[in-house]
Order: structure tokens, then sequence, then C-alpha cells
């Protein structure tokens, strides 16, 4: 005859309710209780049905994972298999699944997500990104339902758990960088102005300009897709003026690759004659020609603690509302020199 939930509660002198929420992992159950009961478990040889589990609970042990709507941007730029990975890791380690969705259209998208809650297929939903006027984000919050943003929400930024480098910080860190060097005639490539971390990192690098009396140059700032061929079409723009920038501030690695690749096809040395700072700190970065310094965002961590900040948010309604900031550092390599007063 198998053992009981009663059975492991009595043998523990604790709640059947408690032996539950030890094997769902509760935050709320402290870990000399948690030591206590598994033991009995193990003892008594008790394994939890986690399927029985989850449907008395109507839980799925299922997290949504919402992608951007540009297949090519989800599938070409390794930021997103690399924070998948460190979302993985966090809800493996809770016995959790994922199920992923997208769409080819932001209507697509909601309708998507839409029919996962409506359907009962998660438990909750993690967003890869998050933009200045975001329904899905709208929805969620209107429903109550489980959800972490890795990204700085547009609104509602204290009702709402969120996962971010602080990247006007590192913007400006990485233009200070350049500025450290000489440089003044700095461009900015971004991504989608739509996009909550593009309008940070601009901020960051508009506010190290005016710290330092430089003249912000509209011609300067160009916004393209995080693909290769974004940062391709944006050099292009950048070398056709009449005055050059002498440097370049790219918030992706694999719209750097694609800025290196056309600068050399122009015949422009890095850094000899222009310097490329870039974001994300991805393998390729380092395998670049030249070595991009490139600013580490830790892009695992970013995944990893948004699974684990949203199944507290699911094992526990009253788990407040957080915001986790994952620390940003600039990894020197070999893409930027000193200007030479001579060149500027």
């Amino acid at each position: 005859m198998s053992v009981t939930i009663k059975e492991v509660a009595r043998l523990a002198n604790v709640a059947p309710s408690t032996v539950s929420r030890v094997i769902a992992n509760n935050p709320r159950i402290s870990e000399a209780t948690k030591r206590k009961v598994k033991k009995v478990m193990e003892e008594l040889g008790y394994h939890p049905n986690l399927n029985a589990r989850s449907l008395s609970s109507k839980a799925t042990q299922t997290i949504g994972l919402v992608m951007p709507s540009s297949g090519d941007v989800v599938f070409q730029n390794p930021f997103f298999p690399t924070v998948l990975q460190g979302i993985s890791e966090g809800v493996h380690d809770q016995k959790y699944a994922l199920q992923m969705t997208t769409g080819r259209s932001e209507q697509e998208i909601f309708e998507a997500v839409f029919q996962m809650v409506q359907g009962k297929r998660v438990d909750g939903m993690i967003l890869l990104n998050s933009k200045v006027e975001d329904q899905v984000i709208q929805y969620l919050r209107e429903i109550d339902f489980p959800f972490v943003v890795i990204g700085k929400p547009a609104k509602y930024l204290e009702q709402i758990t969120h996962v971010d480098n602080d990247n006007v910080r590192a913007m400006k860190e990485a233009t200070e960088y350049l500025i450290d060097l000489g440089h003044r005639q700095i461009a900015f490539i971004g991504g989608s102005p739509e996009l909550m971390v593009t309008v940070d990192r601009l901020n960051g690098y508009i506010q190290a300009l005016e710290g330092a009396n430089i003249p912000i140059t509209e011609d300067y700032i160009k916004h393209e897709d995080f693909l290769r061929e974004g940062g391709q079409v944006a050099v292009s723009e950048l070398m056709a003026l009449r005055h050059r920038p002498t440097s370049l501030l790219v918030v992706d690695d694999f719209m750097a690759l694609g800025v290196l690749n056309k600068l050399d096809e122009l015949g422009l040395k890095v850094p000899e004659e222009i310097s490329v700072v870039s974001f994300n700190n991805i393998l390729l970065s380092e395998m670049s020609k030249p070595p991009l310094t490139s600013m580490d965002i830790n892009i695992l961590k970013l995944g990893f603690e948004a699974s684990k900040s949203l199944i507290e948010k699911i094992e526990n309604s009253a788990e407040p509302t957080k915001r986790l900031i994952i620390p940003h550092q600039l990894v020197e390599r070999a893409s930027c020199c000193r200007l030479c007063t001579g060149d500027e």
C-alpha cells in the first residue's frame, strides 16, 4: 500500500498542508522544517505524484515564455539562446517546464498569450522584452496573472516584478570610456526606439555627452534591428556623413559584428581609425576581429533570476513586487584606442 501525505505529516509532526508546501518548495516554509519533512519522506520511501498534485491544485508546473515578434532576431541573435539557458536552469531546479510562444506581429503574440492564459496551459509568464506600449503587460496586469519581465517596464514600474541591468548607467559608463580616450564624435547605434532597453541606453549616452559638454548630433543616432544587417546599414549611413564619427557605441554584439564587417569593406581599420564599444559580451565578441570591447550584462543571470522570481510569485501570491538589477562590467579588448589630439 502506498504511503500518503497524512502518514508523512504524522511522523514529521506537522500538518498535511505543510507537507504539501514542502513538496511545492514554498518559500514560507523554513529550511529546518523542509529538512525534517524530506527526511521522513525518504525514510518512508514517499514520492509525490506530481501529475496528481498538478490536477488537484489546477497548476500546470509550466511557465510560458513570450519571445519577441521577429523570428529573425530570436533565432539569429545569440542573446536569446543564452538568456533561455538561464531561464531553463531556473525552471529545471524547481521542476517546472517551459512553453514558448511568439508570432509574426504584436497582435499574434497577444492572441497566443491570451490562449495560453485562458486555456490554463501555464502558471505564469516571462516576457523577454518590454515595449513602450505593451498590450501583453497591460492584459496580464488587468487579470492579475503572475508574470516577470526581463527588462524595465515602461509603465507601472513599482507594480511589476522585473529583472534588468541599469542600462542608463551602463551606457553612460561606456560613453565615458570613449570620452576618456579622447573621443568627442561618438555615434550611437541602437535597436528599436519602441524598446525600453534602447530608450534607457540612449538616455545614458546623452547624459554622458551632456556631462562632458559635447553637443548632441542627431545624425550620430541610429536605430536598427538587433541583427548583423542592422549594424551594417547604420555604419553605411554614418560613414557617408561629411563629419564622420571617430567612435561607435553599438547596443548589441551581434549588430557590432555587422559594424566590423562593413568598416572592413570600407577600408577603415579598427581601432586605429575608428573605435567600437559594444554590449552583451557574448562569445562572438571575444572571437571577432578585432576582439570587441563589450559591456558584460550577465545574460545567464538575467534569465535565471527571472525564472526564480516568477516561480516564487506562482507559489506565493503574497510575494512582494521586486526590481532585480543585475551588475554589468566593461570588458576591455582590442577594438578601442586613444584618439590623437591632432585627429580630433
